[in-house]
């Protein structure tokens, strides 16, 4: 099982795919060749293509004659540049206007409101570091949409129940989590999930990153949830202690000794040790329990033991022999 792993990158890890090779700043009016998909400013590869035929950067031929016709505006691009790069949107709009209000004789009449720079971040929907985002944050309930009827009043219970904040575009779901287990006091037995409709967002995400990639509108309060489930901790293997571990075997070779033992035959496992050897018990809280080796019990070779009238000589495979 693969794990995927989420790193953050800086911004200028990036800057050979955002900036302008003519001009060393990022792009602005992304435009690219169609012939080499290289891209540049369109200011910069206009006034380049003006003396030369060739693309600035592989040197592929733009066009014979009018190079001017195989490059096209790439607004997927410039929005990319506009959304990773702080404040470049802002600044840009300002300085066009400023432009435009310095040289009014100017005719702009034709051109849409981003080339005048009159277009808010709003109507981009470009957000910054630093703008205050509204949010609304209630209890995901799946059980509610359910129960819910037309007749029901629950719907003005769930306005009731929401929560508003504004909160800087910075301010990341762990943050946001943490104020919600101070503000609800949940302990931290509990763990709590941030959502946004029926899914998780990670801890890391900002709230500029969920606009972004949940297309958030701005027509409200960037709407979020919650739940809360207890912490899954992993049960730990409890095993016996030691001493049930030898009281089981004591009792398995103890009834592995009777059954070894000849029939009538008292115990062969006598107490008593041999006055050449003397032995001691394996088991010190049963003492009348030998070592075992291969199913029967080890006695002292020069031990007899009389049945009546016959002597009765272990031998050495545990079968007894019987003289006399």
């Amino acid at each position: 099982m693969t794990m995927h792993r989420t790193t953050r990158i800086k911004i200028t890890e990036l800057n050979p795919h955002l900036m302008c090779v003519l001009c060393g700043g990022y792009f602005i009016d992304a435009t690219t060749i169609i012939e080499c998909l290289h891209s540049f400013c369109k200011m910069c590869i206009v006034r380049y293509l003006e003396t030369s035929k060739y693309c600035p950067i592989c040197d592929v031929q733009v066009h014979k004659t009018k190079p001017l016709l195989n490059i096209r505006s790439d607004k997927t691009l410039q929005d990319i540049v506009y959304k990773l790069v702080p404040g470049l949107f802002k600044s840009e709009m300002k300085r066009r206007r400023d432009f435009y209000a310095e040289h009014p004789s100017v005719d702009a009449a034709n051109g849409s409101n981003e080339d005048r720079g009159e277009v808010a971040d709003e109507d981009k929907r470009i957000i910054t570091d630093d703008e205050i985002i509204s949010l609304s944050i209630e209890f995901f309930d799946p059980k509610a949409k359910l129960q819910c009827t037309a007749e029901d009043k629950q719907p003005k219970e769930e306005v009731n129940n929401k929560r508003y904040l504004q909160c800087p575009a910075a301010m990341t779901v762990m943050h946001l989590r943490k104020f919600l287990r101070s503000k609800m006091d949940i302990p931290c037995t509990f763990q709590i999930e941030v959502m946004y409709e029926d899914e998780p967002l990670k801890d890391y995400y900002t709230l500029m990153d969920i606009a972004y990639i949940y297309t958030w509108r701005r027509n409200g309060p960037l709407p979020l949830k919650y739940r809360v489930r207890p912490n899954c901790k992993k049960r730990k293997l409890v095993h016996p202690p030691d001493g049930l571990n030898s009281a089981n075997r004591s009792e398995s070779d103890s009834a592995s000794d009777k059954a070894s033992s000849p029939a009538g035959a008292p115990s062969t496992s006598s107490p008593l040790p041999s006055p050449n050897t003397p032995l001691q018990s394996p088991h010190p809280h049963f003492p009348h329990i030998s070592n075992p080796i291969n199913g029967t019990s080890m006695t002292s070779p020069s031990r007899q033991f009389t049945f009546g009238n016959k002597v009765r000589k272990p031998s050495l495979n545990g079968s007894s022999t019987s003289s006399g």
